[in-house]
Formats: C-alpha cells, sequence, structure tokens
C-alpha cells in the first residue's frame, strides 16, 4: 500500500504493508464551491457587511498568521471591495497570539501584490507590549484580559478564518482570532494552564464542557467581531464552505459541518498510528506538529505506537518552548509543578503540557530530516530520517491505522 502524507510543501510517500494497515482514516468528501469569490461576495451581501460598515470610520480586520492556509487574499478582495472606507482607516491585524511576527515574504504569501500595495495598513499582533495591549477586565474564570488596541479601538471589526478541529478548544475559527489571536501573552498564559487544559473536554472536536472553548468565548465577548467570516477546506484546501455573519452563530454552523467531514471511526484500538502534522504551513515546528500527535493517540492502545511525519523547516520552535521541553527529564512532574499554587507560568508551557498527555501512554516516533532528528531527541520523542525505520521499531504483526492529514481529522473508536 502507498500512501502520501502530508509533509511539508511536497508530501511524504509511505510503502505500507497492506496487511498490518487496519485503516486509512481521511476526510469525508465535500464538493468544493465552483465559484468560491462569488459565493463568499454572497455572503458577505447576506451577512449585510455595506450595512454594518455605513458610517464606520475604522476597521480592523484580524486575520490568522502563517500557521493557517486561510485563502486570505481569496477573501480579502471581497471583504475589502463592500467596505466604504479610506484603505488607511482598514488596519488588517495578524493574529499572531505568542508566536512570533510575520516575515514580509509571508505577508506576500497570505496576502499578495495586491493587497500589499492598497494602501491598509498590514500589522502583526504583539502580545509582549504593552503599548499596543490593554486591561479590559477580568474573565469568567479569573483571567485578566488584555486585548489589542486597535481591536479594541476599531468601529468595525471583522476576522476571517480557518474552521478546523483544534486539539484543545475544539475547533478554530471564530473567537479563535480574538482570543488568543490578539491577546496579551498574561491572558493566553492564564487560558493554557492546567486548569483548563488537564479537563477531559478539552480535546479535538468537542464544545460543550470544554472549559478552553467556553473560557476563550467568554473573553472574546468583551470585544466581539461585528462580522465573522469562515470558510472549510477540503483535502485540497479548495473551499467547501462559508460561515459569514454573527460571531457566534455562523461560527457554529461552521463547526457542525466539519464534525460532519472530519470524524472518521474505527471499531477499536490499534497498536499503532501513522500520521503527520498537516503539511505547510502548520508542520513548520515541532509546537505544532504536537497537535498532530496529540489528535491521533485516542485510537491507539495504552503503550502504542504515534509515528509522525513532519518536515519542520523552522526546527523545535520558540527557544521557550524548546528550552523547557530540553530542561525537564520528566514532562509529568513539570506539569505537576505548573498545577501547584504559586506557578510561575513559562512561555509556551501549554504546548509541553499537550506533548506529556500524548507521551504519557504512548511512544511517539517523529520522522524528519536528518537536520531536525537530533535536536528532537532532546525534546522527549523519538526522531528518525525514514518511515521504514519507524516502521522497524513496530511488532512485525502490529494493527496500524494511518491519517494522511494528521490533525485536521478527528478519529475516534466507535
Amino acid at each position: 500500500m502507498t500512501v502520501t502524507l502530508d509533509y511539508g510543501r511536497d508530501g511524504l510517500v509511505a510503502e505500507l504493508a497492506d496487511r498490518l494497515v487496519h485503516h486509512v482514516l481521511s476526510l469525508a468528501p465535500a464538493p468544493p464551491l465552483r465559484a468560491p469569490a462569488l459565493a463568499i461576495h454572497a455572503a458577505l451581501l447576506e451577512a449585510e457587511l455595506p450595512r454594518l460598515a455605513a458610517g464606520k470610520r475604522t476597521a480592523c480586520i484580524v486575520i490568522c498568521d502563517i500557521t493557517r492556509p486561510v485563502p486570505n487574499r481569496l477573501i480579502l478582495t471581497e471583504v475589502l471591495a463592500l467596505l466604504s472606507l479610506p484603505p488607511e482607516n482598514i488596519c488588517i491585524l495578524i493574529a499572531t497570539g505568542t508566536h512570533r511576527a510575520s516575515t514580509e515574504a509571508e505577508k506576500r504569501e497570505m496576502l499578495g501584490e495586491a493587497i500589499l500595495a492598497s494602501g491598509v495598513q498590514v500589522l502583526d499582533h504583539d502580545c509582549d507590549d504593552p503599548r499596543t495591549n490593554r486591561f479590559i477586565g477580568t474573565s469568567p474564570g479569573n483571567l485578566p484580559i488584555y486585548l489589542d488596541t486597535r481591536w479594541l479601538d476599531a468601529d468595525l471589526k471583522l476576522t476571517v478564518g480557518l474552521i478546523e478541529p483544534h486539539f484543545m478548544a475544539g475547533y478554530s475559527g471564530g473567537r479563535k482570532l480574538v482570543m488568543p489571536g490578539v491577546a496579551g501573552r498574561e491572558t493566553i498564559q492564564a487560558w493554557h494552564s492546567p486548569q483548563f487544559l488537564e479537563h477531559d473536554n478539552a480535546r479535538n472536536g468537542v464544545l460543550d464542557a470544554n472549559p478552553v472553548h467556553e473560557e476563550n468565548t467568554a473573553i472574546a465577548a468583551f470585544a466581539p467581531a461585528d462580522l465573522i467570516c469562515d470558510v472549510t477546506l477540503d483535502e485540497q484546501r479548495r473551499v467547501t464552505g462559508i460561515f459569514c455573519g454573527h460571531w457566534i452563530h455562523a461560527w457554529r454552523r461552521g463547526t457542525e459541518f466539519v464534525a460532519q467531514q472530519a470524524r472518521p471511526l474505527i471499531p477499536e484500538l490499534v497498536d499503532a498510528c501513522i500520521t503527520s502534522g498537516g503539511g505547510y504551513p502548520l508542520d513548520t515546528t515541532f509546537y505544532q506538529v504536537v497537535k498532530g500527535i496529540v489528535g491521533a493517540y485516542p485510537i491507539v492502545k495504552p503503550g502504542g505506537t504515534v509515528i509522525i511525519a513532519a518536515q519542520m523547516q523552522e526546527g523545535v520552535g520558540s527557544p521557550h518552548f524548546k528550552e523547557t521541553l530540553e530542561a525537564h527529564a520528566d514532562l509529568d512532574a513539570l506539569v505537576a509543578q505548573m498545577s501547584a499554587p504559586g506557578w510561575t507560568p513559562l512561555p509556551d508551557q501549554w504546548q509541553v503540557e499537550m506533548l506529556a498527555r500524548a507521551c504519557r501512554h504512548h511512544k511517539v516516533i517523529v520522522v524528519t530530516e536528518t537536520s531536525r532528528a537530533a535536536e528532537l531527541r532532546r525534546c522527549h520523542v523519538d526522531a528518525v530520517e525514514s518511515m521504514q525505520e519507524a516502521l522497524a521499531r513496530l511488532s512485525t504483526t502490529a494493527t496500524i491505522a494511518v491519517i494522511p492529514k494528521g490533525p485536521y481529522v478527528i478519529p475516534a473508536v466507535n
């Protein structure tokens, strides 16, 4: 059996023994829209964007950073055409959360030359800049809320995003563009604490009684979008759905659509799961690849193996994330410390916590480039340079499931 896993920009071809592969789990087919630009334009009109924009002086449009394959050019071209505002009064704010700022090349890739040359402001959110983050209150979970002033002060607030499974908040898109997208670090770190993440419902595809989802929705409600335009994509990243309108109701329609496409079921746990980090742009760092690891382990037997293929051209991730992984020999002990009163949060500690959850009962093997394998072996996972080498670590009778699209699929046992 030949399977192509999402890996970097080009994919990774894996040769697997038919007798061992019991399941290949993919997104259910959904027809791509024949004329997505026209459909987006119509959805924006139906959601009354021109009426919402009438009389407004300034607008802030929050978009995802480079780690999400949102068709920003397609959507923003239609959004900007319907805003009766001078370009200089429009700010496209990149929702970096705690991620690094975008490079100029990434801005060109996300937005295209026409939008960059249109006169609109294109800015990165900076979670650590006290000049552009304002305290606006305390959340229901007693979190201090800091949000970007460009968002808070805009007369018209819009978000453009992508709805897909999210390994702790249930689904991406909607409220996540605001929180954590344009929130201050103190708010994000408090939200990403064991208080929320250790809950059983803080996982892929779960919204009901998920404290991570409930808390960031409550925070976004302090400064909600006037209108969202979220899309869904198929396995070729073609637009399959447009969910435009109220920041909660339109988004929930989108999550229901994704749930129908992204939930393959298998009858029993397997010995191993071969998955991917989602390919470019998501598998650029190990920090993001953790999502694919966490997404796969629920269908693997305790003591089983998750094999994940990821190119990781930028390596492990932020210096904070890498240092935390390398400095602590026991991830579960670190999670226990994080949960103790008086703990001072570490940057990116939440991704360490989610990795600890996956490694608690499973072995993790990363298939990656030769230049990355050695540093990954210092990060609580095994790392090899070929799929053949990873497969050699399995029993010759191991039952295997394969998830080529990695974190974009929510596998489960029926």
